[in-house]
């Protein structure tokens, strides 16, 4: 019997607590770095990760057997914790609770890092995608 063969990949969007610029140049790779292992521990397969002070996109492939709600509430609560318990604890750092999931074809992998990869530069002139953004102004 021939295995199951799976191409599944999500580009997942959410933002800080009321959209404040939190995630600072000091603390951004840790917090990439949190979620990249929480990804991996879930066997996903992070193909990019990137966002600006109030945000964060992913790029993930996943198993079938991963629940996207399960997968950002696990990615969001480990980096929240690395932030509030060992990087800067007692400083304030909180994720809203909402959170954008859309599906990517293997076909458009390339734009969609492109996308993530140049999220200052679409922020600084203002060409973001509106629905890859949770319609934020």
């Amino acid at each position: 019997m021939r295995s199951n063969f799976t191409q599944l990949y999500v580009h997942c969007v959410w933002a800080t607590w009321d959209r404040l610029p939190l995630i600072t140049p000091d603390i951004q790779k840790a917090i990439y770095a949190a979620i990249i292992a929480e990804c991996t521990q879930m066997r996903c397969t992070v193909i990019a990760i990137g966002g600006i002070t109030d945000h964060v996109h992913l790029l993930t492939g996943f198993p079938p057997t991963v629940n996207i709600s399960e997968l950002i509430k696990q990615v969001k609560g480990s980096s929240s914790h690395l932030v509030t318990h060992k990087i800067k604890p007692g400083e304030f750092f909180k994720w809203q609770g909402s959170y954008g999931a859309f599906t990517v074809s293997h076909d458009v992998i390339y734009q969609v890092v492109n996308y993530i990869q140049n999220q200052a530069i679409h922020h600084q002139q203002k060409s973001m995608i509106p629905t890859w953004e949770l319609n934020h102004q």
